[in-house]
């Protein structure tokens, strides 16, 4: 029991931290929000090399970036509601407010606007993530009962 509740407040924190730094990127002025894509970008060519990135390669890389920042969320909200024992939509439909409300953040910051693409792609982050989640716990609940089946024991 004691253990749960520590993970849920772990898992609890975890989101206001990912929140957090979705929220605080969306708060970034357009210029300081470029730089610093320009900046990772640098270093990702730096590390992978090649011919580069041809074209827009930073808006590929703020919609990779979306993508993965919601996918933690989705495999966070996923965790926590499976931890809570509750089933249903409730952790993409949060998923979907966060990324609902990171696009509203963005009308208010210069040099920034809304994007319903990035909502779908924010959604579609929040659904791999729960996703993930999901086949990592029947994988692990298949490992379990086969082991169970085996005489083997857990650790």
């Amino acid at each position: 029991m004691i253990r749960t509740e520590k993970r849920l407040r772990l898992c609890a924190v975890l989101i206001a931290c990912n929140l957090v730094f979705i929220w605080g990127n969306s708060l970034l002025p357009g210029e300081v929000s470029g730089a610093f894509s320009d900046w990772v970008k640098g270093i990702l060519e730096t590390l992978i090399p090649g011919e580069g990135t041809s074209g827009d390669g930073g808006g590929l890389l703020r919609k990779a970036a979306h993508f993965t920042e919601f996918a933690c969320l989705g495999m966070l909200l996923t965790w926590r509601f499976g931890m809570l024992g509750k089933k249903g939509p409730w952790p993409f439909l949060l998923g979907m407010a966060a990324a609902c409300l990171d696009e509203t953040i963005q009308i208010f910051v210069p040099d920034r606007g809304p994007g319903v693409l990035d909502v779908c792609i924010d959604c579609c982050g929040v659904a791999a993530g729960m996703t993930l989640v999901l086949l990592g716990h029947t994988y692990r609940k298949g490992k379990r009962n086969d082991n169970q089946e085996h005489g083997g024991n857990l650790i």
